[in-house]
């Protein structure tokens, strides 16, 4: 078994239809078209990462790390965030997932991110705090744009935010990321990373 990195559109095509399929079997769309298994599925400015746990040629389990600059309280960050987790269906309760987001988690703190912040689903927070994330008190992540923001805590959201502090400055001003809206803004495809 290997953890295996990628930039997303240099990720080799089998491994890349693989990690399409469970997507596709994690978030089933009813309404769109078959999808091109070249296509990336994040916005590139996010400079995407993929990381797959690969055993035998079969992917297990996968994840994307995004990234972007981000102003916050008058400081500015190097951000990351964790996007489209998933396990394999059948490989599920072996630890697979919590041993990538946890490879994931150090990765993001070597490669020069001062902070690591994403949302996930509030049953799902457990899940990351046992990978090293740490839940932040009434923080709000607001993805979209300025202009159409998208935040975390609308109507039909039962979602929690969770983070990491890499580097010395960011764990000094932890306590701006709480009770607070983030305003993260990665675009109109990566709504919420």
């Amino acid at each position: 078994m290997q953890i295996m990195s990628f930039p997303e559109a240099a990720t080799p095509y089998e491994l890349r239809a693989q990690v399409q399929d469970l997507q596709d079997e994690a978030w089933p769309s009813t309404d769109a078209p078959a999808p091109d298994r070249t296509a990336p599925t994040h916005d590139p400015a996010l400079q995407p990462l993929s990381m797959l746990l690969v055993e035998a040629g079969t992917v297990l389990a996968a994840l994307d790390i995004l990234s972007k600059p981000l102003q916050h309280a008058g400081r500015g960050y190097r951000a990351g965030g964790l996007s489209t987790v998933v396990t394999r269906r059948e490989a599920r309760g072996r630890g697979h997932g919590r041993h990538l987001v946890a490879a994931a988690r150090t990765a993001m703190a070597a490669s020069g991110l001062d902070v690591g912040v994403f949302t996930c689903d509030r049953p799902l927070a457990s899940f990351y705090e046992s990978a090293g994330w740490q839940r932040l008190t009434d923080t709000v992540l607001i993805g979209g744009t300025p202009r159409c923001p998208f935040p975390s805590d609308q109507p039909g959201f039962d979602k929690v935010t969770l983070a990491d502090f890499f580097t010395d400055s960011a764990r000094q001003h932890r306590h701006t990321f709480e009770h607070t809206r983030l305003e993260l803004y990665p675009g109109e495809i990566d709504k919420l990373w």
